[in-house]
């Protein structure tokens, strides 16, 4: 999935609904002057994409991101964002059949928020796991890069950008359980190897004597029998 477009209506400076449309699928550049809006733009994005810490929007609650605090006469700022869907190898699961998917998120002066999925109510555990399975995960603390942090990214190893990368697109999470996995055949090759040892050491040479016990019993047996037949 992709952006397709953003409408905002009523959150921090965009007091009047604004749509964004004609965004690439690959790059995007937001410009303007200072106080145009930029940095708003983005965090109308991280809104919807569940953004729980309202520092990380420079703000102290939820309800300080509707336009002037609602002092205009609005009671709540909303957020939609429409992902073009049509790609559905990466598709979230049971969103198929869907060319476009719109999450929309709202935030009223009670400080309470909701969603909406193609036009209904979902919960947030269910929009949050719709987005980790198409890796947006703004839990994540490499997915969105601040501008505090930009001169710091670009003075990283290589090594570092490779870590940052795979965290920020959940490669680290696959590369943590195929550790864990190989950790776990390397347990079970060791008690394979010990079964083994254990057969061919204690119950195969017990059964070799037993074995030689039941032949020396067998020929006893059998002299006993000619024995009385004499």
């Amino acid at each position: 999935m992709f952006i397709k477009s953003i409408t905002i209506d009523g959150f921090k400076t965009y007091g009047k609904r604004t749509e964004i449309n004609g965004l690439d699928q690959s790059f995007n550049a937001i410009t303007g002057l200072n106080g145009s809006g930029k940095s708003n733009l983005l965090d109308s994005i991280c809104f919807v994409l569940g953004l729980a810490n309202p520092s990380l929007a420079r703000v102290a609650h939820l309800r300080e991101l509707i336009y002037k605090n609602g002092q205009t006469g609005l009671t709540k700022a909303s957020v939609s964002i429409t992902f073009n869907n049509s790609n559905k190898r990466q598709s979230p699961p049971g969103y198929e059949n869907y060319d476009e998917v719109t999450i929309r998120r709202e935030v009223t002066m009670e400080n309470r928020t909701r969603y909406f999925i193609n036009g209904f109510t979902a919960q947030n555990n269910q929009v949050l796991d719709l987005f980790q399975s198409v890796s947006l995960n703004i839990s994540n603390p490499h997915f969105l890069i601040m501008q505090g942090r930009i001169t710091k990214v670009l003075n990283m190893k290589p090594h570092e950008i490779l870590s940052m990368v795979e965290e920020a697109t959940g490669l680290s999470l696959y590369e943590s359980k195929k550790r864990t996995t190989q950790a776990t055949l390397v347990k079970k090759d060791l008690a394979l190897n010990n079964i083994d040892i254990l057969i061919n050491e204690t119950i195969l040479t017990k059964l070799d004597q037993l074995t030689k016990e039941q032949s020396s019993l067998l020929a006893y047996q059998k002299d006993q029998r000619s024995t009385k037949s004499d």
